[in-house]
């Protein structure tokens, strides 16, 4: 049922993902699953709902992921890995690192991450205001910092700013568009990419912010 669900769903949404991949994010869904029970990571109990509401709603910014043409990525506040360990599996050419302030969380990431192999995959635990950009990439920063439910708009650029690579992005995943994120922040942001998930019947967007377009305080 989870394999057909996630075959279904990708399908549904255009994405080309092989076989193998897919095993791997079925086998995501179980550990988050198995991991639920003692350290409760995520609120969604159902393997099934899993799919939908994790691994598909993750992997619909990968095609704008691939369009950034990014090399160095960084997820905040990943709590299980979402979306950072969706787009490893799917993306291994693409190096991904991931960060949480809760430890169990990291360290459920940790052991995902020895379990299915994913070498691009690297995992920090701690606050990410106090990540120096020095220990990655030869310090000169990620080329798309993403969150999917971290922080308001602001305080998600206020605490990574440092991290962003000089021509980098900020992809913020959302629910509705957050206009009055916008006006509080005084925020226009480069775009507004509807994503469409699979099986979810409710409003999903991507905010797409360019620094260069912005007067960071």
């Amino acid at each position: 049922m989870l394999k057909a669900r996630l075959k279904n769903g990708l399908s549904e949404m255009g994405l080309q993902i092989p076989a193998e991949k897919q095993q791997n994010l079925i086998a995501y869904v179980q550990l988050i699953a198995k991991w639920n029970k003692v350290h409760n990571l995520t609120a969604v109990r159902d393997p099934l709902e899993m799919v939908t509401l994790h691994v598909l709603d993750s992997l619909s910014v990968l095609p704008h992921v691939v369009a950034s043409n990014a090399k160095f990525l960084l997820d905040v506040g990943a709590g299980a890995g979402l979306p950072s360990i969706p787009l490893a599996i799917c993306l291994p050419e693409l190096q991904i690192v991931a960060i949480d302030a809760v430890q169990k969380k990291a360290s459920f990431m940790r052991q995902v991450k020895g379990e299915l192999g994913l070498a691009n995959f690297h995992v920090e635990s701690g606050r990410v205001e106090v990540l120096k950009r020095e220990r990655f990439n030869q310090g000169s920063g990620f080329d798309v910092i993403i969150s999917r439910a971290f922080s308001e708009i602001a305080l998600f650029i206020k605490l990574t700013k440092h991290l962003l690579a000089e021509d980098g992005l900020w992809f913020a995943m959302k629910g509705v568009i957050p206009i009055h994120e916008f006006m509080q922040a005084d925020i226009q942001p480069a775009r507004v990419e509807v994503l469409k998930v699979a099986g979810l019947d409710a409003e999903r967007h991507l905010i797409v912010i360019d620094p260069h377009q912005l007067t960071i305080n």
